[in-house]
């Protein structure tokens, strides 16, 4: 499968879950756009990052943040359509909604310091 270079916004609040054998991951709507003028559409991708790290991810990935996402592009059939996922292999967040998302000096974003978060998060 290729890999892709996603950047946009989230379409929803980050939601972290665990697979029935523990392993956890978070998942999240980007919408990207492409084309130009009245050519210009919205193209929406599922993402989902596996492992450590997911749930401080999810805490802080609100609706509206701008966020790239690296990982490997793959498609779901559903009642006839076509659904774009990525399995994300890294999340740099550029912009929270709340201003959020440089790293500098450890300091709060949405009430969870970055410090606090997991160090293999790849951002």
């Amino acid at each position: 499968m290729p890999f892709v270079t996603i950047t946009g916004n989230l379409g929803r609040d980050a939601v972290h879950k665990s697979t029935q054998n523990g392993t956890e991951l978070c998942s999240f709507p980007v919408a990207d756009e492409a084309g130009y003028g009245d050519k210009k559409q919205t193209i929406w991708f599922d993402v989902t990052n596996w492992g450590k790290g997911s749930e401080g991810l999810s805490r802080i990935l609100r609706k509206g943040s701008k966020v790239t996402v690296v990982g490997e592009l793959t498609t779901r059939e559903h009642e006839g359509k076509t659904y774009l996922q990525c399995n994300a292999a890294s999340v740099k967040i550029m912009s929270t909604p709340d201003g959020g998302g440089q790293r500098q000096e450890p300091q709060q974003n949405n009430g969870i310091a970055y410090d606090d978060l997991n160090d293999e998060v790849p951002f």
